[in-house]
This record gives structure tokens, C-alpha cells and sequence, in this order.
């Protein structure tokens, strides 16, 4: 798999500090039990990552850094897993990709800065509230397929894509998951997925206003999935079930397209 970097920009405490007590991310809770026969589990880095139900298939994994200063080390080391989940006719339904710690070595304090501001036709949501210390950044985008939207807002993720010759159906949505903390935790997810298993076939208006909701629910219970991981000691994170069944079909369900630009 090709190498997958972060983008992003963090300072540093000016007297660095090793973490160890309850402020770190260190401070971890048991392992979680173990999932149901069945389940498919892969790891990426430190994290345990247990998908729901349905044909998944492992890309392979790749080891990443986010360099820094050098009284703390040449680099933060990360490890990126990437999976697919395939239809009934091996058509893809999902890529997903989740970067993190490769282990849970302790790091120093540390302050990031990763912007998460409003961005058109995103919902975005800033769990950290802009915060100096950590980063905690959701971003859905409901029609990721429309105007080249993936290749202008997350080149890299497009060029990887390509690399892969991987062609989601139309349409399909992208999460983008960001979620750092002061004692050096890192995880970063994107998630392609196929609209129909997460928005409801619409036959109104008023159906279609409401239609985005399903999505957002499941956008934030990842994101929680994601923080809890953080705390576990085998970083067990169970990806969320999507809110609608693996379609039987290939074709789309007939819903009218937004206004270009609108989400």
C-alpha cells in the first residue's frame, strides 16, 4: 500500500514533559472482551479494529511519522491499515482507512493545532471547540462524488484511490475523522461510502431534508467508537454498523442530486 502522511501542524510544551500518571493517554482501561465469531478484526498500529457484519477484505497496512523537534525524537511513529467491504457482486461499498499510534510507547506532552473550521457543503463538527491542546474534528460530506470534490479537498486520499484503480459507486459519502489528545494520541480515518448504506430512499421533499440524518448518527458514533479506543489498552474500536442493509443491487436508489456546492 502506498504511504499514507498526515497534514497537519502541532507545537510542542515548552518543557516537555513524559506522561505517565492520568493525564496521559496512558492512563488506559482494560482490554475490551473479545468480538463474536465472525466478527473481522485487523490491527492498525495500537488500535484493534473490529468492523461490523459483511464481505471485508484487508489492503494491507503501511508505517507512517509525523516528524518532530528534535529534542523529542526524529518522529511520532504511525501505522495505517486500510480495508474494503465489498456487495453481493464484489462491487465496493466502503474503503476506510485508519491511521494511529504503532504503539503505546509514551510520548511528551503535546499541543495541537489542526484547524477545524466551517467549510461549504460540509457538516462539520469541532468536539474540541477549537482547543490548543487537542484536536477532535469530524467532517461529513453528504455527495463526495459531485465536481471533483475528493481530488481538491483531499488530493492525497484521491491520488492513493486512483493508485488502487478503486471506483465507488454513485453516489457515495466521505468521513473524515481527526482526533489527537495532549498525551500523544493520534488517530486519523477516512471512510468512501455508498450512499445506499446510509441514506434512505426518498420520495418527498421532506423525506429528503431528513434523509442526511441517518448518516450524522452514525458519523458521530464512530467518532465515539474513535475517542474510547484512545483509552483501551488493545484499542479495541468497533467500527459502528452502517444504518441501512448491504443493498442486494448494484444500482442506486433513485434520489434527486443537490445544488452543486450545497453538500
Amino acid at each position: 500500500m502506498s504511504p499514507w502522511i498526515p497534514t497537519l501542524s502541532f507545537s510542542l510544551l515548552r518543557k516537555p514533559v513524559r506522561l505517565l500518571g492520568a493525564t496521559g493517554w496512558l492512563a488506559l482501561a482494560a482490554c475490551a472482551p473479545l468480538s463474536p465469531p465472525g466478527v473481522a478484526e485487523f490491527s492498525a498500529g495500537r488500535t484493534r479494529l473490529a468492523l461490523p457484519p459483511g464481505a471485508w477484505e484487508d489492503w494491507g497496512r503501511s508505517d507512517q511519522g509525523i516528524p518532530l523537534p528534535p529534542e523529542l525524537g526524529e518522529s511520532m511513529p504511525l501505522q495505517t491499515r486500510a480495508v474494503v467491504l465489498r456487495g453481493a457482486r464484489q462491487e465496493l461499498l466502503a474503503v476506510l482507512l485508519v491511521q494511529t499510534n504503532r504503539t503505546n510507547a509514551p510520548r511528551d506532552a503535546t499541543l495541537w493545532s489542526g484547524a477545524c473550521g466551517p467549510q461549504r457543503g460540509v457538516w462539520v463538527e469541532d468536539a474540541a471547540a477549537a482547543s490548543p491542546v487537542r484536536i477532535d474534528c469530524l467532517r461529513f460530506k453528504r455527495w463526495a462524488n459531485q465536481e471533483d470534490w475528493l481530488g481538491k479537498n483531499h488530493p492525497r486520499l484521491a491520488h492513493w484511490l486512483s493508485e488502487q484503480k478503486v471506483a465507488m459507486p454513485q453516489p457515495y459519502s466521505h468521513l473524515h475523522y481527526r482526533y489527537a489528545t495532549a498525551g500523544g494520541a493520534w488517530i486519523e480515518l477516512n471512510a468512501l461510502v455508498d450512499q445506499r448504506l446510509l441514506q434512505p430512499r426518498t420520495h418527498s421533499n421532506e423525506e429528503f431534508l431528513r434523509a442526511g440524518q441517518p448518516a450524522q448518527d452514525w458519523a458521530r458514533q464512530m467518532a465515539q467508537a474513535v475517542r474510547t479506543s484512545t483509552s483501551m489498552m488493545d484499542g479495541h474500536l468497533p467500527v459502528p454498523p452502517f444504518p441501512l442493509p448491504l443493498p442486494t443491487d448494484t444500482v442506486a436508489p433513485p434520489s434527486s442530486a443537490p445544488v452543486p456546492g450545497k453538500g
